[in-house]
């Protein structure tokens, strides 16, 4: 007699604590980088901001300046503002029993504004043994839930709400 493996309804499973970054340069553009391809899956010419998970034991403010420091190879950010709330999504169908091991059905964020306060010489996508991007771009933030795939662009609409007012206030105070 065989025993069937159930797996969990999709309302059973936790969402992944994680962060995201909003790297503002001086002209009030986003930093965006493209993923890479992932054999298997069909995600690809997608854009989108760093984000990752946060590490056990780990501060939201530090999770974010190290996965921007990991997925950009850059330190020279600075943290300027941040979502009020988590923005949770879940992810699609065919990516849930894929992404991270099967354990979540999507992530609750917390969002962080970042100026940037280098040159562009400062990015390295390839600092860490596993990169994210094959390149990056700056780009309007209003322009950013095109570039996203499709089930993060409710969660870049928030986004580019919530840091809406941000590009002008920084050019403004570059002027």
């Amino acid at each position: 007699m065989s025993v069937e493996k159930k797996e969990p309804p999709l309302s059973d499973l936790p969402y992944r604590s994680g962060v995201g970054a909003v790297i503002f340069n001086d002209d009030g553009m986003v930093w965006v980088g493209c993923r890479l391809e992932m054999p298997g899956r069909n995600i690809k010419d997608y854009w989108q901001m760093p984000q990752g998970g946060i590490d056990p034991g780990e501060d939201p403010e530090t999770a974010v300046l190290r996965e921007v420091e990991e997925e950009t190879g850059t330190r020279k950010v600075e943290i300027i503002d941040q979502t009020p709330d988590w923005i949770k999504y879940d992810l699609p169908d065919d990516l849930i029993g894929v992404a991270w091991g099967g354990r979540f059905r999507g992530q609750t964020q917390k969002w962080f504004a970042l100026r940037f306060t280098g040159t562009d010489a400062d990015f390295n996508l390839n600092i860490d043994k596993t990169p994210e991007f094959s390149e990056w771009q700056w780009a309007k933030l209003a322009g950013l839930p095109d570039l996203i795939v499709p089930f993060k662009r409710e969660l870049y609409d928030e986004i580019a709400a919530v840091f809406g007012h941000w590009p002008e206030k920084i050019k403004a105070q570059n002027k």
